[in-house]
């Protein structure tokens, strides 16, 4: 055989370039036994060059920025190549395609009202009686934690706000205690996007996106109690501030406050559910006769009647007036307003002529409610996909996310925060708007980084809805609402100033993408962050604060420390590791468990998957996508060249050797989605 050219460099391109004249020099006989003497050729030892163009193929693919806003093409025929009916035809179906999607937005927002009642009739009474516990509310800890839970439980700020309000005009919560609640109630209506974004999680990418963006209002709502808290603890500021601002206006109680979208959805909600929501203030207030009565309201008109009457006084009881009392006998009479409730007409709604128990409605509402959520965000997001394509999808785009020119670089943030408050007052709402912008955010219309001063406004929005509600109070809540109100609204300006006007203090961007990059790869996260952030982590410390002060700093200043310590060692392990003990410069000296998910993934996918074992449609789906994974790897060896005979033996042998332990590797990354 002839020997190989002695090369002083080897480089692949001359490999390349040379390998048809040394396949000519080559004696035919030998060429067509090369492949033969493989064999032969390893026992000698020699070592031969291998000609591959995967250095190429790596080279033409650059890697994808998952974080990119994807483009829509447009796959359609273009509107210069139709014929005048093909132009009328579409037109039709573009208006049909509006009048859809304003229907689907309709019913979106009814599902969400009617999500709240069905939360409100679960949980409401619950929520009261957590309110009841005046030692515990003093707690500033406990009471964040407590406007975290009632909210969740009620899905509305503004109903635990009313609560609020209506313990601090009975005497029972001062202001300062209620501020804190006011701080969970803030972070608690952020729930509502966070489980919208769950909706959106057959995609990869863009479940990265939406619940990146849903999340965002998480991380700025924990990280601005995070650091206001301890401020308002120790100064009071936000206390201090709206009473001065209260006490310099002489206020006298208006009208009723507007509703915008409540007109056009009440209507439809009405038929389905009313709530007494007079009924959670009661429990609150420590009205006893309040546990016996229903959430759902049955009489929708009534009409109260005072008259002035003769009553029977009892032994303890004094006169008000010795006017208007007297004596007959061994009983004393007295005159009396009292106020008598006629019942007019009941509510048209589904459950008023229902004997089912409020934990039953709320259960059944609860269901009906998230399947017709699920349904219409599912219709949103493909009706949108078919509507933002090509030319209006560049032009809404570059609305939305473009910057101004250099100067006024940093106006853009502003008048996006600015549009998020004017929306969010007119749809009366911080949850329906972040909740709306959350599938846009997931099919790449709005951006990250746009989002988040349009989720700032909505907290600003939700604000002076409430501001608006409290100057419509009656005049025995007026102050202490409008104060609450207020608090709520410095509350959230004050959050912006710490977290928005720097770029480098943009910090919920930074940390809602990490989250985005966990639940894209294991998306099982999203609902154990939901669970945590939302249920086990307020019950937990709602727990410890019952056992008073020294118990909870016990526990929670040491959980604390360790945090914060393990925050700070991540960060310097990615800038600066050798500025860490070489034992510190990576986790590897902790069990895998404790620094990685793969593990819990692996657990977690493999007891869905002997679950699926008894569903036929599960093992037909992995069969399918392992089918699938399949054809991607096939497709990529095909690209794969070797000429050097001995790889293309030992690449032979190597994948006969280990099929199973492929198989296995590709199902447990594929199936990482609930």
């Amino acid at each position: 055989m002839a020997p190989w050219p002695e090369v002083d460099k080897p480089e692949t391109n001359n490999y390349i370039g040379d390998s048809s004249k040394q396949n000519q020099n080559m004696p035919g006989k030998e060429g067509e036994n090369h492949k033969g003497n493989v064999t032969s050729l390893g026992n000698k030892g020699e070592i031969q060059p291998a000609f591959s163009t995967i250095a190429l193929i790596d080279e033409t693919t650059p890697e994808e920025n998952p974080w990119a806003l994807p483009e829509l093409q447009d796959t359609g025929v273009k509107w210069s190549e139709l014929d005048r009916k093909g132009k009328i035809i579409r037109v039709l179906y573009g208006i049909g395609k509006f009048i859809i999607l304003l229907g689907l937005l309709y019913l979106f927002v009814c599902s969400l009202d009617v999500l709240s009642s069905a939360f409100q009739l679960v949980g409401g009474k619950a929520a009261g009686d957590i309110f009841k516990d005046d030692s515990v509310l003093s707690n500033p800890v406990a009471g964040l934690v407590i406007g975290v839970l009632v909210t969740v439980m009620v899905q509305s700020s503004s109903t635990s706000s009313s609560i609020v309000v209506s313990m601090v005009s009975s005497t029972l919560l001062t202001v300062q205690s209620a501020i804190p609640i006011i701080m969970g109630a803030n972070i608690g209506t952020s729930v509502t996007n966070t489980i919208v974004a769950l909706m959106q999680a057959g995609d990869r990418n863009e479940f990265r996106r939406a619940f990146a963006g849903a999340t965002i209002h998480d991380f700025f709502n924990w990280l601005a109690v995070f650091a206001l808290l301890p401020i308002e603890v120790i100064s009071g500021y936000l206390y201090h501030l709206t009473n001065v601002i209260v006490e310099s206006f002489h206020l006298e109680s208006g009208e009723d406050a507007p509703e915008l979208l409540k007109v056009i959805t009440d209507p439809f909600t009405k038929l389905i559910i009313e709530l007494d929501k007079s009924v959670i203030n009661a429990i609150a207030t420590n009205d006893e006769s309040a546990k016996n009565k229903s959430l759902v309201k049955i009489w929708c008109v009534t009409e109260t009647n005072v008259t002035l009457q003769n009553v029977t006084l009892s032994p303890s009881e004094n006169c008000t007036s010795p006017d208007l009392c007297w004596t007959e006998g061994n009983v004393t009479w007295t005159m009396k307003n009292v106020s008598e409730t006629d019942y007019i007409s009941k509510c048209r709604h589904l459950f008023a002529e229902s004997d089912l128990p409020d934990l039953a409605i709320g259960l059944i509402l609860l269901a009906l409610s998230l399947l017709v959520l699920c349904s219409c965000l599912v219709m949103i997001v493909k009706l949108l996909n078919s509507v933002l394509k090509g030319q209006v999808a560049s032009v809404i785009k570059k609305t939305i996310n473009t910057d101004f020119p250099f100067p006024f670089t940093w106006l853009a943030g502003y008048l996006a925060m600015l549009a998020g408050a004017g929306m969010t007052f007119v749809v009366q709402s911080s949850s329906v708007f972040t909740s709306a912008i959350t599938p846009l955010v997931g099919i790449g219309v709005i951006s990250i980084e746009r989002s988040y001063p349009l989720t700032l406004g909505a907290n600003i929005g939700t604000t002076t809805t409430a501001i608006l509600a409290a100057l419509a109070s009656p005049g025995s809540t007026l102050k202490y609402s409008l104060q609450i109100a207020l608090c709520h609204f410095f509350f959230n300006v004050s959050g912006i100033i710490l977290f928005y006007p720097l770029p480098f203090t943009r910090l919920p961007i930074r940390m809602c993408k990490s989250l985005g990059n966990i639940t894209a790869k294991y998306r099982w996260f999203a609902i154990f962050y939901l669970l945590v952030c939302f249920f086990l982590l307020p019950l937990f410390v709602f727990g410890l604060s019952l056992a008073g002060w020294p118990v909870l700093l016990g526990v929670c200043l040491p959980l604390f420390a360790l945090c914060i310590a393990v925050i700070v060692i991540n960060v310097m392990q990615t800038k600066r590791p050798h500025s860490l003990p070489e034992k510190l410069q990576n986790w590897d000296f902790l069990p895998i468990w404790m620094h990685s998910l793969e593990p819990w993934d692996n657990m977690i996918m493999s007891t869905l998957a002997f679950c699926g074992k008894h569903c036929c449609g599960f093992c037909k789906c992995c069969k399918v996508n392992a089918e699938q994974e399949g054809a991607k790897d096939n497709q990529l060896k095909t690209m794969e060249v070797y000429e050097n005979t001995i790889a293309m033996a030992d690449e032979e042998r190597g994948v006969r050797r280990a099929p199973a332990a492929a198989c296995v590797e590709k199902t447990g990354t594929n199936n990482t989605a609930l």
